[in-house]
C-alpha cells in the first residue's frame, strides 16, 4: 500500500518498505534512515540534509512510538501533522517516507522488548524508566525493516543517541549511527516538536535552560567545580520561571557515566526541566578544561 503527496512516496507496510529498499540495494545505492516521530521542524530537515551527504537514498520514518510513552505521558496529544511533514520532506528531496500504523509495528500478540542498561541508566532513565526500552525496541525494528547503512539522530536527545549507539554496538547491527549537532533558534532554544506546547510567556522563558547549561560548561572549562556550577544553574533556571528541574548533570560524553575534568575525555552538561506542562531537555559540550 502506498500513497504520494507532492511526489514523496509514503509506504505503510513492512513488505513494501523492504521491497523498495531491495531495489536500491540491487542498484548499489547506499541508504540512510532518519527516524522521527513526525511534527517535523528544521532540526529534522537538517538531519535529512546530513543523510543526503552520507547516502544516495534517504528514508525518513514517521511513527509516534507508543512503547516509549508511559500511561501518564503525552502520547495522545503528541503533535501530529503528516500532510505538513510530507510537504517539508518534499522540499528537501527525501526519497521515501516510512509511516506504518501502530498495528503494523506492534501486531496483535507482539511480546518482545529490548532491555537496556549502560547509557540508559540515570538521567532520563531515572525519570522515564520505560522510555529507552521503547526507543531501543522501535529503533531495532526500524533498522531491520529499512536495513540502512546509516541512521542519523540529533544530539538534542543526547542520551537517546548514546543508547542507540550502545544497542547497535552490543547487538552487532550492520549500520553506522551518526549524531548531528542540535539545531537552535536564534535565542538558543533547541528545536523540538514539543516546543509547540509552549505559550508565548513560556516561550520567552524557555531559552534560560540553554543559557544555564552554557554557563555550567564555561565554569567547568575554566576550572570551576561541577557541583557548584550545577547548583547555581538549577537556581537560575528556577528563578527564570521553570516550574521544576528534573536534573542538570555533568556526564562523560561517551558513556554518560561519571566524568572527571582530569580524565581527558569529553564531557557533557545535560538537563531536563518543566515549563508549565512542557518538559524540555537540552545539553551542551564542555570545552577542554584549563589546567
Amino acid at each position: 500500500m502506498a500513497s504520494r503527496t507532492r511526489n514523496v512516496k509514503t509506504l505503510r507496510t513492512v513488505k513494501d518498505i523492504r521491497k523498495a529498499v531491495q531495489l536500491w540495494r540491487k542498484a548499489g545505492e547506499p541508504v540512510a534512515l532518519v527516524p522521527t516521530m513526525g511534527a517535523l521542524h528544521n532540526g529534522h530537515l537538517t538531519l535529512v540534509r546530513a543523510a543526503q551527504a552520507k547516502a544516495k537514498r534517504v528514508v525518513v520514518s514517521i511513527f509516534v512510538n507508543p512503547t516509549q510513552f508511559a500511561p501518564t505521558e503525552d502520547l495522545a496529544r503528541y503533535p501530529r501533522d503528516e500532510a505538513g511533514d510530507l510537504a517539508k520532506l518534499a522540499s528537501v528531496g527525501a526519497d521515501l517516507v516510512w509511516a506504518p500504523e501502530p498495528a503494523e509495528m506492534y501486531p496483535e500478540g507482539y511480546a518482545t522488548m529490548i532491555d537496556v542498561k549502560g547509557a540508559a541508566l540515570g538521567l532520563e532513565g531515572e525519570f522515564r524508566p520505560h522510555h529507552f526500552g521503547g526507543v531501543a525496541t522501535v529503533c531495532c525494528k526500524l533498522f531491520s525493516q529499512v536495513t540502512p547503512d546509516y541512521a542519523l539522530f540529533g544530539e538534542k536527545d543526547f542520551q537517546q543517541l548514546a543508547v542507540v549507539r550502545q544497542m547497535v554496538r552490543d547487538l552487532n547491527l550492520p549500520l553506522a549511527i551518526v549524531g548531528v549537532p542540535t539545531v537552535r533558534e536564534a535565542d538558543g532554544l533547541a528545536l523540538s516538536s514539543r516546543n509547540r506546547y509552549l505559550g508565548p510567556e513560556e516561550r520567552a522563558i524557555a531559552p534560560a535552560l540553554n543559557a544555564a547549561l552554557l554557563t555550567v560548561a564555561e565554569k567547568i572549562a575554566g576550572g570551576g567545580r561541577a557541583g557548584v556550577a550545577v547548583k547555581s544553574a538549577i537556581t537560575a533556571v528556577e528563578r527564570a520561571g521553570f516550574t521544576k528541574v528534573d536534573y542538570i548533570a555533568v556526564r562523560d560524553a561517551e558513556t554518560l557515566g561519571e566524568w572527571k575534568p582530569s580524565s581527558g575525555r569529553p564531557g557533557r552538561v545535560l538537563a531536563a526541566a518543566w515549563l508549565g506542562r512542557t518538559r524540555l531537555i537540552d545539553n551542551v559540550p564542555i570545552a577542554a578544561v584549563k589546567s
